[in-house]
């Protein structure tokens, strides 16, 4: 895991600390659990990138020459 240095105002570290000792967490924790949210999964990032495809690459399928029934027939 990589260390990260950010500049917060020290009241609102202070709130911060206070409100993740009462919840049973660390600042720490908490701002690691928001930018895993924020970046999301790499699942819905293939999730998105299959979507964009799709949408970049439509086909036309043309008319339906089937029926429901001649799909149950085979």
């Amino acid at each position: 895991m990589a260390n990260v240095t950010v500049a917060i105002d020290e009241d609102v570290l202070r709130r911060a600390r206070i409100r993740a000792l009462e919840a049973g967490t660390s600042v720490n924790a908490l701002v690691r659990a928001y930018l895993e949210s924020y970046v999301g999964s790499a699942a819905m990032h293939a999730r998105h990138a299959i979507v964009d495809h799709a949408d970049q690459h439509a086909t036309r399928a043309g008319a339906r020459s089937w029926t429901r029934q001649d799909l149950h027939e085979r």
